[in-house]
C-alpha cells in the first residue's frame, strides 16, 4: 500500500463538500445516503466516510448507547 495514499485519492479537494452543500445536507449525512451510488459519487462518499474515521482515531461509533 502506498504510504501517502490519501493525497493521491483526493483529486479534486472540496468537490464532495460542494455537492453536499448543493443538496442542502452535511457532508456526513450526504455521504451516508450516497455511499451505494454508482460511479464517482459513490466513490467520493465512501472515501468521505473512511476519512471521517481517521479523524476519530479509527473507532467506529456504536449504534447501541
Amino acid at each position: 500500500m502506498a504510504r501517502k495514499w490519501i493525497q493521491s485519492a483526493i483529486k479534486h479537494p472540496g468537490s464532495f463538500s460542494r455537492e453536499a452543500e448543493k443538496a442542502g445536507k452535511s457532508t456526513a449525512e450526504y455521504a451516508r445516503e450516497e455511499k451505494d451510488a454508482p460511479g464517482k459519487l459513490g466513490r467520493r462518499a465512501r472515501l468521505a466516510l473512511t476519512l471521517r474515521r481517521f479523524r476519530h482515531g479509527g473507532k467506529r461509533r456504536s449504534s447501541r448507547r
